[in-house]
């Protein structure tokens, strides 16, 4: 999953951007408003983190201008601003949840887990398809309730199969939403790491999940 952080302190902004790679998540840092828009018009984020005050643009007007191109990332408001006005002021432009600073770490990542379940048909912090299942708080993978140990990129990658289950999704999808910007998106690397997942989940006796679209990319989904 892919996060953008728009702060202009840089030491919470480097603290944020520190405290959820170590979860886990890509995270790309924006330090004004103005270059946060930049930013958001050009990928794509599951998450955005927005402070309210930002020099060159405000998190207000971030939010009016995203809003306005159908940008359908949530954005978490993080702010000093406390007053009933202000939250209704966010949320009425488009925020999807907010947070008075200072704030505790684990609770941003319990909102960032919410707002990533928010339209999803999961009920719990799990994620699941037939006897497949991650969850979300302790990373546990199990298949067919056998544990199966991953490393952060195979989880990483599971998660997004998993998120959007029965979709045809590309490699160019893959390669933005679980590998960092710098990796050379013409590398094989998303195939290599692909083998590595379905060496794991998919190995006998257990079926196929993962499977190839010619010319596509891959589909997570169940055999007819």
């Amino acid at each position: 999953m892919k996060i953008l952080v728009i702060e202009d302190e840089p030491k919470l902004a480097a603290l944020l951007a520190k405290g959820l790679k170590a979860e886990n998540y890509l995270v790309d840092v924006a330090y004004d408003g103005a270059q946060g828009v930049e930013k958001v018009l050009v990928n794509e984020y599951d998450i955005i983190l927005l402070d309210y005050l930002l020099p060159k643009k405000n998190g207000l007007e971030v939010l009016r201008e995203i809003r306005k191109q159908n940008c359908p990332s949530k954005v978490l408001m993080l702010t000093a601003k406390d007053t009933i006005q202000d939250k209704v002021d966010g949320l009425n432009m488009g925020a999807d949840d907010y947070m008075i600073k200072p704030f505790a770490f684990e609770e941003l990542l319990a909102r960032i887990r919410v707002l990533l379940r928010r339209g999803s048909n999961e009920l719990a912090s799990i994620l699941s398809l037939e006897d497949l299942s991650l969850n979300l708080l302790n990373h546990e993978v199990k298949r067919d309730n056998q544990i199966i140990e991953l490393s952060a990129k195979e989880h990483a990658l599971l998660e997004y199969f998993l998120r959007h289950p029965n979709e045809v999704i590309t490699r160019t999808q893959l390669w933005e939403h679980v590998w960092d910007m710098e990796i050379d998106k013409f590398s094989n690397v998303v195939d290599v790491y692909v083998y590595y997942l379905r060496n794991k989940i998919d190995k006998k006796p257990f079926k196929p999940l993962i499977h190839t679209i010619r010319g596509q990319g891959y589909i997570l989904k169940t055999n007819d």
